[in-house]
């Protein structure tokens, strides 16, 4: 009789790349059995203990905390904190552990998965670790020989691991609403009539107000003749600041229709169907998405990540030859402007960066890492 998964501990955090695939695996698990009993395990301060309860899962936390690279007193008395953190979270771990007995424990990344994961691995209970970056993070590397398997977004990854024979390619979950229309349907949506392309632009919160003046540049270049379709999310902070630089430049877009200031992007799904082109950063989830979808993009990595993990993502998918890649300090509105025509302008350019990117893409991920966690327990 074939062993099914009872009981499953994810443990993830930090950034929504993280939590997000856990969750997406939690709500394909359930599916295929709805008797499966999960409980997501975090950081206490982290993104995680909002957005897990959102979702309508158990989440119970260990105390971890990260480490900073600085010597001034504040960041001294932090980095104490996370020692002491360090010293107690095994046994706050193995308590967990022993509560909800779990057949498999997930982690997906962040700090707070560190201490389950270890000590899930001395119990002897299976484990597997999804790493969404290109190369892995200090947690992944850390973990990796204590995992059971090691689970990753492309096969360029494998290289760099130890132990490759524990590496398997998995790719990383999109959610399923990006994949419920075509195209066309996505475009009709939008209420787009014509055969104009389709810009599609948005920065990470790190580092957006610099990238936000850029992209006041670009609409305004875009104002003149408006050679595109242009949404762009500005976030919280960034939209009353760029409605104020394109006032400031002369540009009212209630008199260019084809240009969409917005604060936030609520219905990304259709809006990444329906681009032709990506303009963003290089956040785990997004390439992702950009990947499954098929979609080309201009990048600019975000400097300001550990481990610069956002241009080791971007990398690829340039080597590839699906997206082209400007570095933010060498960036502009008018560079950005152009490098986007560039692509736009040549048909065959763009075809080619559409499949290359959607060669390197898994639309199937989930299904890919539900299989490779239940092989753990047979």
């Amino acid at each position: 009789m074939e062993q099914r998964l009872r009981r499953v501990i994810f443990t993830c955090g930090g950034t929504a790349g993280h939590v997000n695939p856990a969750i997406a695996l939690a709500q394909l698990m359930h599916k295929k059995d709805p008797e499966t009993e999960f409980l997501f395990v975090g950081a206490e301060r982290g993104l995680e203990k909002d957005l897990i309860p959102k979702a309508g899962y158990a989440f119970r936390t260990v105390h971890i905390s990260s480490f900073h690279r600085s010597f001034r007193p504040a960041e001294i008395r932090h980095n104490l904190i996370s020692v002491c953190n360090l010293m107690r979270a095994p046994r706050e771990a193995r308590a967990i552990l022993r509560e909800f007995s779990p057949d498999v424990v997930v982690g997906t990344g962040g700090y707070a998965s560190f201490p389950i994961v270890k000590a899930a691995a001395k119990a002897g209970i299976p484990t597997a670790v999804h790493e969404s970056n290109m190369t892995p993070g200090l947690t992944t590397r850390m973990l990796e020989p204590y995992a059971d398997r090691i689970l990753v977004g492309f096969e360029a990854c494998r290289e760099h691991y130890h132990h490759p024979d524990r590496v398997l390619v998995t790719g990383t979950p999109v959610r399923e609403d990006f994949f419920s229309m075509t195209k066309e349907e996505a475009r009709a949506r939008l209420g787009l009539k014509d055969q104009r392309p389709l810009i599609v632009s948005f920065w990470g919160s790190l580092g957006a107000s610099g990238m936000n003046r850029q992209m006041a540049d670009f609409l305004a270049l875009e104002a003149a003749k408006e050679p595109f379709h242009h949404i762009h999310g500005a976030g919280s902070s960034g939209y009353t600041m760029m409605r104020g630089l394109l006032q400031e430049k002369g540009v009212d877009l209630a008199a260019h229709p084809a240009l969409q200031l917005r604060e936030y992007i609520y219905d990304m799904a259709p809006v990444m169907r329906a681009a032709d082109l990506v303009i963003c950063r290089a956040g785990a989830s997004t390439i992702s998405e950009l990947t499954a979808l098929g979609v080309p993009a201009l990048i600019v990595p975000s400097p300001y990540v550990t481990n610069n993990h956002q241009e080791k993502n971007a990398r690829v998918l340039e080597a590839a030859g699906g997206a082209a890649v400007l570095l933010e300090q060498e960036s502009s509105g008018q560079k950005l402007f152009q490098a986007a025509c560039g692509i736009l302008h040549d048909e065959a350019r763009r075809a080619g960066m559409a499949s290359a990117m959607a060669s390197l893409g898994v639309q199937d991920a989930t299904e890919r890492i539900y299989q490779a966690v239940t092989e753990l327990i047979r």
